[in-house]
């Protein structure tokens, strides 16, 4: 398997770089730079303390950790983030406490998300008066029932 090349800049020595907890997994875990105590309700930029390199064509998808959800009802909001090939910023990660009555305690070096890489593949737009027909239509949001 072709593995996509990333460069990482730590920003603080002691920061973790984003590894794969296991062989076959889609997405590296990312790690806080600090602690923090995420009130119930709170949302909050979490700093990995890494910059990264992403190659042009590609990007970062920042998604929740399935564990920190169910556990704990810690989620990524604007899920999945986008981390764009030509950024060279901080990698955060939104953080939102959805316990209504439970504080959650995030630890530096703790796994807060996880990162996809995905190729992304650029439109080009081309002005219609109007569009083909489908079966679907117009129809948005509920239009397909329940079932």
């Amino acid at each position: 398997m072709n593995k996509l090349e990333i460069t990482v800049h730590k920003l603080q020595p002691d920061v973790k770089t984003p590894a794969y907890a296991h062989e076959g997994d889609a997405g590296v875990d990312l790690y806080s730079a600090i602690d923090h105590t995420l009130a119930p309700g709170e949302r909050v930029l979490v700093p990995t303390g890494l910059k990264l390199a992403i190659p042009h064509g590609y990007e970062g998808q920042v998604r929740p950790k399935s564990g920190l959800a169910l556990k704990h009802g810690i989620t990524v909001l604007n899920t999945p983030g986008t981390v764009d090939a030509p950024y060279r910023g901080e990698v955060g990660v939104i953080l939102i406490n959805l316990d209504t009555s439970t504080p959650y305690e995030i630890k530096k070096g703790e796994k807060v998300a996880q990162m996809v890489f995905n190729k992304v593949e650029y439109a080009a737009f081309t002005d219609a008066p109007e569009l083909a027909a489908t079966t679907r239509g117009a129809g948005g949001f509920g239009s397909t029932g329940k079932h």
